[in-house]
């Protein structure tokens, strides 16, 4: 397993291998962390890529052609070694692959590519996915980096607040205790002219899933309400989350392509709800980023 650096004179990126993973931003000149360490005290991951599926699958499996499969959640890929396919001053590219494992869990032949691109304090993170089979591939795919909160041991999380790109009140989809969607049970959360205070118990019953384009921004606030991390997409979706009941110090911020199956889902692989097409020799591209300050 190798470890990749990516600097410029604001922020020095660490990666992985496996997984892909973005394990570090530093300010340069500072020394300042902003994403979480992976301290298995709380949670061992820092930023893994979710292919290909999003969330839980209803019974912890899938059909597809008449065939049943098992996927555990949030995919293979995070748990995957890639390779490096590109290494410039300024950006990294990971590829993975179908393998003969990957078919016995996902009957679809692919290529997965996160390219990773630095500029001044912005980081670019671009997906592809390649169907490189003869079949029509379905698959979802997502984001999951967790970022800290609070930035200083000195403060407290419930100082904080997420600012939004909308002041309209957030429409959340339930999840429920087996990590599935409750769609009869939308819960209206009002913000302060687009402010949401990171409350004690905000995540008490896991994640706050937000569907239906309602936002493609997120910043973290420090309690002087300063932005110091910013994430900004184009998913129709996206998830916020941190361990429930742990006081973990840091919050995911999870653009989605995807996510679990509702608890009433009775369908195929080919219906889960908010996942992609995509016909043979295509290519699904899309991108996110983080901007830090």
């Amino acid at each position: 397993m190798s470890s990749h650096i990516l600097k410029n004179e604001e922020l020095t990126l660490s990666f992985s291998d496996a997984g892909a993973e973005l394990r570090a931003i530093t300010d340069t000149k500072s020394g300042k962390d902003y994403l979480w360490s992976g301290d298995p005290a709380y949670w061992n991951r820092t930023s893994p890529i979710l292919f290909p599926i999003v969330g839980s699958l209803k019974n912890k499996s899938y059909t597809y052609n008449n065939k049943t499969y098992s996927l555990s959640q949030h995919g293979f890929a995070r748990d995957m070694e890639f390779k490096v396919t590109e290494k410039k001053e300024d950006s990294i590219t990971f590829l993975l692959e179908a393998t003969e494992e990957t078919l016995k869990v996902y009957p679809f032949f692919f290529q997965l590519l996160i390219h990773y691109t630095l500029n001044a304090r912005t980081i670019t993170v671009a997906w592809e996915v390649k169907n490189t089979g003869k079949d029509t591939m379905y698959f979802s795919i997502g984001a999951h980096p967790a970022f800290l909160c609070p930035l200083s041991k000195e403060d407290k999380q419930s100082d904080y607040y997420f600012a939004f790109d909308s002041k309209a009140p957030i429409t959340l989809t339930k999840i429920s205790e087996n990590g599935l969607a409750l769609k009869n049970a939308p819960v209206i959360l009002p913000t302060d002219d687009g402010l949401l205070p990171i409350t004690p118990h905000l995540f008490d019953e896991d994640a706050l899933v937000i569907e239906n384009n309602q936002y493609h921004a997120v910043s973290f606030l420090t309690p002087d309400k300063k932005p110091y991390v910013t994430v900004a997409f184009d998913a129709p979706l996206f998830g916020l989350w941190s361990p429930a009941k742990k006081n973990a110090p840091f919050i995911c911020v999870e653009p989605w392509y995807g996510r679990c199956d509702s608890e009433d889902f009775t369908g195929t692989l080919e219906n889960r709800e908010w996942g992609n097409t995509l016909e043979a020799g295509k290519i699904f591209q899309t991108s996110y980023t983080i901007t830090i300050g």
